[in-house]
């Protein structure tokens, strides 16, 4: 039986890199996979899954308007990167995929932004997935790091601004909940 998993963490846990990791997985099994990214997301070019370890892969965009049951292909398995940035709708359609269609839908993304707040898709997937899974990472005194910080040029922490603002290590922070309160 076909599943939707939502696999989070905070910043630089490695998610891409584990994406990746599974498509290689089912293309080496000769199977066919569709890799999918926020078209918001253009750090390292629009429509692109990369790895802060360096490996890189083409995939697919969704934006707003994109209907994941109506548009993906028929294929072994789903990967969606950036899944934060899902819509309550898409979120449902890709639960949809994977029981009606029988096709594994695999999620990953953060769960909440620099103030601590839910990220709608991410809200959803909590729902409506069948497996959620949390990928660790440590924060900088050693405890596991749960949360994100957004810091400014200076390097000082932000305590508001828009939820979404695109940017990877010079712009974020992964710590733990004591020192997201301090």
């Amino acid at each position: 039986m076909a599943k939707l998993y939502f696999r989070y963490s905070a910043m630089n846990a490695g998610k891409s890199t584990a994406l990746l990791q599974v498509a290689h997985n089912y293309e080496e099994q000769g199977q066919q996979v569709c890799l999918y990214t926020a078209a918001i997301d253009n750090r390292y070019g629009t429509g692109k899954i990369t790895s802060r370890l360096g490996p890189q892969r083409e995939a697919a965009t969704f934006d707003a308007g994109f209907d994941f049951f109506r548009d993906a292909p028929t294929v072994n398995c789903i990967l969606v990167d950036e899944a934060q940035f899902l819509s309550p709708q898409q979120v449902k359609q890709l639960h949809q995929l994977a029981h009606v269609r029988g096709i594994p839908v695999i999620c990953y993304g953060l769960r909440s932004d620099f103030l601590g707040e839910p990220f709608q898709g991410s809200s959803y997937l909590m729902t409506l997935a069948d497996t959620i899974e949390e990928l660790k990472n440590i924060c900088t005194c050693g405890k596991k790091a749960t949360m994100n910080i957004r810091v400014d040029t200076q390097g000082k922490r932000m305590t508001a601004g828009e939820q979404i603002d695109i940017g990877g290590n010079e712009r974020y922070q992964h710590v733990c909940g004591r020192c997201f309160y301090q």
